[in-house]
């Protein structure tokens, strides 16, 4: 949700810092700050705009020292202002805090802090933090006590990381429900939110878990219990993902590099161990319910999962919201959830799979993080190895994400002898032609595709249709318009249009249908009569289709010849595209649009 980032060293830290905030600027971009320890005193720059706007009116670059914090900002509590921008000081200008997550009972402890004279400058909750550790040192004078003092008062979700005048060459940092890592270098020691703030330094990393704090400094670390202070052995991973695969490569957008990365992104999924893939569908197999569990566009992964498994394995599995999750699933210890997530850290989906934990659930993860919270938490998971994803909207890990469902599914009914070896082999060989045929849409139809979002880009309302599984893919497809455009797009079930939404057909609204290929025989009839009932209301419809429906759209996008089984992705793939080329018609920050953040890790 928010960037936060720390690094002490042996020569000064400070253009490192610069580029760490830089490369998590897509955490959280409405304002930004640096804090640097030296010669006894703790300097901060901070101001609202992203990174290099605000490196412009503060000049970070002048700031020197060995060790220093910095954070790029999401706002939660308080307006997007340089006074809620960290990092945050206490009253006496000798500590200095960055920090993510909500912290629920900031009102009632700023309270009894302002009584005690303290002065706060934000309206933030993060504040409150820098000041009970001031607090907690005025009577311990010691800042590992104070701040182990300080988080046993804390509510709430936190990841935080603070250095001190009272201990130049040592930052702290703890976490709580929202992610930390560190980074071990080689002269250096780094704090991140994620991978992105060191990787181009070191790929030698150290997680943190819930209710642990961490004393680092330039040579060594330690781990320690939150609440007892007792030390933890923690082993040190290697990552394999490098600092260039979280670079542009030449695209003018993250989200272009990522969406012609799903080539690759296909057989990398297919090359995930069978073992993998295998003791999922087993645990499905062994389980008397399962969910699929996401929110936003694993939410819409999950759906097509639904559907997936009811067409090939011929079992329902529910897919619920994360967010809804607790107030609507039953679980029990005879209950599987699948939880799916990009960053591993999405608070609704970790406090979904905590509650079927605590009423004994199994648990199981998809996620593209190695050592995210969900990674370690669950029975089992399995690391969907995509490479890093930078645009905050999510392509090329949705897709993978997809196959990988399917994969476990075709699985399942191997286990279950209801599928011919045959078929077993014509299903992953239709997986494996779904890279190349990804890569003619690129190639050949994105030209097509970027030519009519560019002539429609200033329509306002959307409507996205879709039937069976192909209203999965409407509904993922118009959340990625209304992300990256900010226009209205609303996707739908193709005979839920008929029940209110179609009063609102007329030549202010487009629709966008997802045709299945004519082998669908009942789908392609019914979402065809769609397309005639928006039309006969002088409604503009835009089909997708592959090449089945010629003549009947007043535009189409006719995408290549697809096996039934993977057609669904095409379709997927032709949505990101109209999104993003919509987006840069109208010129909108497509990494980076309002409002939103990566890894969303709070409430």
């Amino acid at each position: 949700m928010c960037g936060i980032s720390g690094l002490i060293g042996r020569a000064d830290i400070t253009k490192k810092l610069y580029n760490s905030i830089r490369n998590l600027e897509y955490r959280g971009y409405d304002s930004c700050g640096i804090a640097v320890l030296s010669d006894g005193q703790i300097k901060i720059k901070k101001n609202i705009g992203a990174v290099d706007e605000v490196n412009q009116k503060e000049k970070f670059l002048e700031l020197s020292g060995k060790i220093g914090i910095a954070h790029t900002r999401w706002a939660t509590h308080g307006g997007v202002s340089k006074e809620n921008s960290h990092p945050h000081s206490s009253c006496n200008k000798e500590f200095a805090i960055v920090h993510n997550g909500i912290i629920s009972n900031y009102r009632e402890l700023k309270s009894e802090l302002q009584k005690k004279g303290h002065k706060f400058l934000s309206e933030t909750d993060t504040e409150v933090i820098v000041h009970e550790i001031e607090e907690f040192y005025s009577k311990f004078r010691d800042v590992e006590k104070a701040i182990r003092e300080t988080i046993k008062r804390l509510s709430g979700t936190y990841a935080f990381a603070l250095i001190s005048v009272h201990s130049p060459e040592t930052i702290y940092c703890a976490r709580n429900e929202s992610p930390l890592v560190l980074g071990v270098g080689m002269g250096d020691m780094f704090i991140g939110s994620d991978l992105n703030a060191f990787i181009e330094y070191t790929k030698n990393i150290v997680f943190l878990n819930d209710g642990e704090y961490a004393i680092v400094t330039k040579d060594n670390f330690q781990i320690k219990d939150a609440f007892t202070g007792k030390e933890k052995e923690r082993e040190i991973k290697k990552i394999e993902w490098d600092a260039e695969m979280a670079k542009k490569g030449g695209y003018p957008h993250y989200m272009l590099k990522e969406i012609y990365e799903e080539p690759q992104t296909i057989i990398n999924a297919l090359n995930i161990e069978k073992e993998s893939i295998l003791t999922l569908a087993k645990m499905i197999l062994e389980s008397e319910k399962t969910y699929f569990v996401g929110v936003g566009t694993t939410y819409y992964v999950a759906l097509c999962a639904q559907y997936y498994f009811s067409s090939l394995t011929g079992k329902y599995i529910p897919a619920i919201s994360s967010d809804e999750f607790e107030y609507i699933a039953e679980v029990n210890e005879k209950t599987l959830i699948i939880a799916i997530s990009q960053s591993g850290e999405t608070y609704d989906t970790l406090r979904a799979l905590r509650f079927s934990k605590s009423n004994k659930s199994k648990t199981s993860a998809i996620v593209n993080v190695v050592g995210s919270s969900m990674a370690r938490e669950v029975n089992h998971s399995i690391m969907q190895d995509s490479g890093p994803e930078i645009c905050v909207l999510s392509t090329k890990a949705a897709l993978s994400q997809i196959v990988i469902l399917i994969r476990i599914a075709i699985e399942l009914q191997k286990i279950r002898k209801n599928i011919s070896q045959k078929t077993y082999q014509r299903f992953h060989r239709e997986l494996e032609e779904g890279s190349e045929i990804i890569r003619t849409i690129l190639n050949e139809h994105s030209a097509i595709i970027r030519n009519i979002a560019y002539k429609h880009a200033r329509v306002k309302n959307w409507l996205y249709l879709g039937r069976g599984i192909y209203s999965a893919i409407a509904l993922e497809s118009a959340l990625k318009m209304k992300e990256v455009t900010y226009n209205h797009a609303e996707g739908m079930s193709g005979g839920f249009m008929k029940h209110g939404t179609i009063a609102l057909i007329d030549k202010d609204i487009n629709s966008l249908i997802f045709m299945p290929p004519k082998e669908d025989n009942a789908l392609f009839s019914l979402t065809l009569g769609n397309v005639e009932e928006i039309k006969a209301r002088t409604g503009f419809v835009l089909g997708f289709h592959f090449g089945d429906a010629k003549g009947i759209f007043d535009e189409e996008v006719i995408l290549p010849k697809s096996p039934h089984l993977i057609a669904p992705l095409m379709q997927l793939i032709a949505g990101q595209l109209f999104a993003y080329f919509s987006a840069t018609a109208l010129k909108k920050n497509v990494d980076k649009p309002r409002s939103l953040a990566k890894s969303v890790t709070v409430a």
